[in-house]
């Protein structure tokens, strides 16, 4: 019998892509990258859709979308209109299904500010054609995301600015308040679709304002009492 650690592959098992944790020398591993859609009322509308006529809805990406504690974004091809939306970020340390949103806060390791970019133009060809998303939204380093926050540091956010400037011009604003659906009912719902397992991440929704960047740009996105990002589009 061969043991789990005996395994052969026959090509070299893929990196373990992970995040830097505050005050930590161990590192967070990224499982999965879950991101909610038109969370924020305002973005919804900006967007041409109502936010009182939808629930919940979710798009992945691969968890090496992930660019580590900021540094560089790396303007995809095939794209002349990337936009950013900056979000908070939930890790989770333990899953499971049918999560209550009354426990769904026990299962969450920590916050970190998170971008998701988005090649505005491949998403809005998918949408037009009536197929999937992942052209515009899972492709490589398409998820910067800030170092994590332990929730002994940070505690669950709730409420707070979020707020993204590009060269030092603010593009986005809002509230964490203003989610539609708050981060317990998030995790609840997400629970209901995927058995949730330690590892993943939520990207939980923009706020209004997305636009498009151009190489040579500064991104600096902000959560309250969670940190910062700083990203430089080359």
């Amino acid at each position: 019998m061969i043991s789990a650690t005996d395994t052969l592959y026959a090509i070299a098992p893929a990196p373990v892509h992970s995040l830097p944790i505050q005050g930590e020398r161990a590192r967070f591993p990224v499982n999965r990258i879950f991101c909610v859609g038109r969370n924020y009322s305002e973005h919804a509308r900006e967007m041409g859709h109502n936010p009182d006529r939808e629930p919940p809805f979710f798009f992945m990406k691969p968890a090496s979308a992930i660019v580590a504690d900021g540094g560089e974004f790396a303007y995809p091809t095939l794209s002349n209109d990337v936009h950013h939306e900056i979000e908070l970020v939930v890790a989770l340390k333990t899953g499971g299904s049918n999560i209550a949103a009354a426990d769904a806060l026990s299962h969450v390791y920590g916050y970190a500010v998170g971008l998701d970019m988005t090649r505005r133009d491949l998403q809005g060809e998918a949408k037009k054609m009536g197929r999937p998303w992942d052209t515009g939204k899972a492709f490589d380093g398409s998820a910067p995301c800030s170092e994590l926050v332990p929730v002994t540091k940070a505690g669950h956010p709730a409420v707070g600015e979020i707020r993204l400037e590009v060269n030092g011009a603010q593009r986005q604003v809002g509230d964490l308040a203003d989610m539609i659906w708050n981060v317990p009912d998030t995790i609840a719902y997400l629970s209901t679709l995927f058995t949730l397992q330690p590892g993943d991440l939520i990207f939980t929704g923009t706020p209004a304002g997305v636009a498009a960047v151009q190489r040579g740009d500064r991104m600096r996105g902000t959560v309250a009492g969670v940190g910062a990002l700083e990203v430089v589009v080359v």
